[in-house]
């Protein structure tokens, strides 16, 4: 099997992005002074905070020489569901639609936990799905990708829900952690953005220090040697797709705090973003390759790029123009450093 990459490989990965960061953080800073302002870079880091955790999940997929086109539809649908417990369980049809939710102290946390549970599941079929019946994670997570986002669109009729208990908004997802003090004017650290680099953490050490992130390795660098090592590679690949539906479940439910509402008319490119943060962030689509530091840094830059781009004044559809363009940047020097290694 390969090696991973050492100490001093990944530090010199790490450092190479956040020059490259700092030097797209630089340019558009330059271009005009609105991007540096405390409001937009608090925009910045919660935008970052949603594709993170999405970047997080497909990571760990990517390592193991999979894909998950699907996180955009669970992170859509886990939304939807989250959204219509909310107002189911927070009163009476009539109360709701009068927007008075005299149980949103039982609605708030339903809706949360049922969002949350539903990127789990999705995560879980998708599993089963590539193990069971042994089928190639692109055919399957780009079927369920349509599945899931149509499963939303039905729960919907193709319109955004609303009418939530403002409470989710107003006293989780737009306050500061713990009631404490802003960081400065329009600057708050918000708790879904703490969640999300906490996580992270949690994920590094998970993939550095324990034998689930070694035979997410082992099974990316070689699956049939994995297997004679003793590895039950199915059961841990189904480990793997329910983080990845976890990770995308909670991002949904933060995408509701953030904005009171659910709409299926958003984020469906997200799964393109994250697998570009993910690339961008050292991770090999390979397999057998990739660190969460490098992914944390990586999600910064397609965020930065299209924030950047919109304050600029660059029209809208060149935005993702530039994250494609990244993406095959990413991929081409991924398989140079593959042709250099294997060369000696």
């Amino acid at each position: 099997m390969e090696e991973r990459p050492g100490t001093f490989a990944r530090l010199s990965n790490s450092f190479t992005l956040i020059i490259l960061g700092l030097i797209v953080l630089v340019f558009f800073g330059l271009r005009g002074l609105t991007f540096l302002s405390v409001p937009n870079l608090n925009n910045v880091l919660v935008d970052t905070s949603q594709l993170l955790l999405l970047t997080i999940g497909v990571t760990f997929v990517i390592i193991t020489a999979g894909i998950d086109l699907s996180i955009s539809s669970i992170l859509i649908l886990s939304a939807v569901v989250a959204a219509k417990a909310m107002i189911a369980f927070s009163g009476t049809l009539a109360e709701t639609q009068s927007y008075q939710f005299p149980n949103q102290s039982v609605g708030i946390p339903v809706g949360l936990v049922l969002g949350v549970f539903t990127g789990v599941v999705c995560g879980l079929i998708n599993g089963i799905l590539v193990t069971r019946l042994q089928l190639p994670s692109f055919i399957v997570t780009l079927g369920t990708l349509g599945v899931f986002l149509g499963i939303a669109q039905l729960m919907t009729g193709g319109t955004t829900v609303a009418g939530v208990p403002p409470a989710i908004q107003n006293e989780i997802g737009l306050r500061n952690l713990l009631g404490g003090t802003p960081l400065g004017p329009s600057f708050r650290l918000i708790p879904p953005m703490v969640i999300a680099f906490a996580i992270a953490v949690v994920a590094a050490i998970a993939l550095n220090r324990t034998r689930f992130g070694r035979y997410t390795f082992a099974i990316g660098s070689n699956a049939a040697a994995a297997r004679r090592a003793g590895i039950d590679v199915d059961r841990h690949l189904l480990k793997v797709y329910v983080v990845s539906g976890l990770l995308a479940g909670i991002a949904g439910t933060f995408d509701l705090m953030r904005f009171g509402t659910a709409s299926v008319g958003t984020h469906q490119s997200d799964n393109l973003a994250a697998i570009s943060a993910a690339v961008i962030g050292g991770t090999s689509l390979f397999g057998g390759l990739g660190s969460i530091g490098g992914s944390v840094i990586g999600a910064f830059i397609p965020v930065v790029l299209r924030n950047g781009l919109v304050i600029t004044g660059v029209p809208s559809f060149w935005q993702n123009v530039a994250v494609g363009v990244v993406l095959i940047v990413a991929v081409w020097l991924d398989q140079r450093r593959r042709r250099a290694e294997e060369r000696m």
